[in-house]
């Protein structure tokens, strides 16, 4: 039975190779298996793959409706190839997520002048993953960077990040694409310029003689910028052309709850709040992408919290009873979490370091006692590799402070009958004008006898945080 078997798959196989139909998900091998073995069947999955000739993809993309001056080329029909036949279920997964966001893309994009199929974006920048982050620090939809992220009013906390809130981030988008075609005006360059940033493509346009399109500029790009704009024109054409290449939309969407909002202004955690109203953590986690830790922060401040439609009303109707429930449980968990969590820069002040000769992760680690995968992370080092000159973000917290002081105590009881051979302030110099780098430790240790809560009594400073310019009294 066994060797019948095996003819029937080489036959099959045989025939299918012939009428030229993929086989997707069939693993099978005659390896795997003996005449002593037991006789399992594999599942198969059977997909018909379309196999389209270059010039009947290419009449398609040129009649696309399109504002962006259409171009095919072979880089284009390569990442055709690759949506529609090789990582199919990465296509199913974008194409289940359209009717989520789509929608909000072209309202948002009408409204600033930008065309609507600039919304195909997305799906290169996260895949349609409001959470999606890169290995660079990137996050969203949209995939913003921290500062980039900061110029259009995005803001970042260890709380909430609104680069994942998709209307938010999608309006920023909207407006830093638009700011980058009023630069350009063109729009692949301004997509180029999203990926890349405005100085490499105006670098590419420099050393190509001043072209003035993304393919005659092409070659002095960097390569994952040649990526990018190919990438997006092979979606414009997938997701026009779908069914085409048998993917079939209802078959892979997801749904989204209907959402109502209330307004908070005060802690509250979303495993408590979900108890209170039978609903599910996840759920609401889902459909408020932006907040990070499953609660919101205390502090006055208001925030739209996404619930799920059906529950507002019992939600109104009992509104006090829940949010104080909600804002009394859960806080002394997640401040450990903010404490211990790697990169958290809970109760922290941020320090500059420079790297110096024969430093490397650990001794900085120790010299700051934080942790070399907390260094790692303030930076975003992927590895353990600095170099001399480096600047490296430090969040140091109090405990640090301490130390130095006491070690500062020690060393002044120690030589206090020798006079300091460091330079000291006159009596008519009595104020340290803050440099980039300083912090009050190093302050602290330019001077005889000062210590970092004596700067603090003398300048009616609450915390350790400084600025370069600012003048201090030392004494």
């Amino acid at each position: 039975m066994v060797k019948a078997w095996k003819k029937y798959m080489l036959a099959a196989t045989i025939i299918l190779t012939i009428v030229k139909v993929p086989l997707i998900g069939l693993s099978y091998s005659s390896t795997d298996i003996t005449d002593n073995d037991t006789l399992i069947y594999p599942n198969y999955i059977y997909e018909h793959v379309p196999d389209f000739t270059y010039d009947e993809i290419e009449e398609r993309f040129m009649k696309m409706d399109s504002e962006i001056p259409l171009s095919f080329n072979t880089r284009i029909k390569a990442f055709i190839d690759y949506f529609t036949i090789r990582d199919r279920d990465y296509t199913k997964s974008v194409l289940g997520k359209l009717e989520i966001y789509f929608p909000l893309f072209e309202s948002y994009f009408q409204e600033y002048d930008i065309p609507d199929e600039i919304k195909y974006l997305a799906i290169v920048e996260s895949g349609l993953n409001p959470k999606a982050r890169s290995r660079v620090g990137a996050v969203g939809l949209w995939q913003f960077m921290p500062g980039t992220a900061r110029m259009f009013g995005l803001k970042t906390d260890w709380y909430i990040d609104e680069r994942m809130d998709p209307e938010k981030s999608t309006k920023a988008a909207a407006k830093y694409l638009k700011s980058l075609y009023s630069y350009f005006e063109d729009w692949e360059l301004a997509l180029a310029a999203y990926n890349a940033g405005p100085g490499k493509v105006r670098s590419a346009i420099r050393r190509s003689g001043y072209k003035k399109t993304f393919w005659e500029i092409y070659r002095y790009l960097p390569r994952e910028t040649r990526s990018y704009v190919p990438q997006f024109m092979a979606f414009m054409y997938v997701i026009r052309y779908a069914e085409d290449h048998n993917f079939f939309i209802e078959e892979y969407k997801e749904y989204m709850p209907e959402t109502d909002t209330i307004m908070v202004n005060d802690f509250l955690y979303f495993k408590t709040f979900a108890d209170l109203t039978n609903t599910c953590p996840e759920d609401l986690e889902k459909i408020n992408p932006s907040v990070r830790r499953r609660a919101f922060p205390e502090g006055g401040k208001s925030y739209t919290f996404n619930i799920p439609a059906d529950i507002k009303p019992y939600v109104l109707e009992n509104r006090d009873y829940i949010l104080d429930s909600a804002k009394n449980t859960g806080k002394e968990e997640l401040e450990y979490l903010a404490r211990h969590s790697v990169g958290s820069t809970w109760g922290r002040d941020k320090i500059a370091h420079t790297v110096r000769s024969g430093e490397v992760l650990g001794t900085i680690a120790e010299k700051y006692k934080v942790r070399i995968s907390d260094i790692r992370s303030w930076n975003n080092l992927s590895g353990n590799l600095i170099r001399i000159n480096q600047r490296l973000n430090i969040y140091v917290n109090q405990s640090y402070y301490n130390s130095i002081n006491n070690q500062n105590i020690v060393v002044r009881e120690q030589t206090s009958p020798v006079r300091s051979s460091s330079p000291q302030p006159s009596a008519s110099n009595r104020v340290h004008v803050v440099k980039p780098g300083d912090s009050l430790w190093e302050i602290s240790r330019q001077y005889e006898g000062l210590t970092i809560e004596r700067i603090k009594k003398l300048n009616n400073l609450k915390s350790n945080k400084i600025k370069p310019g600012q003048k201090l009294i030392i004494g």
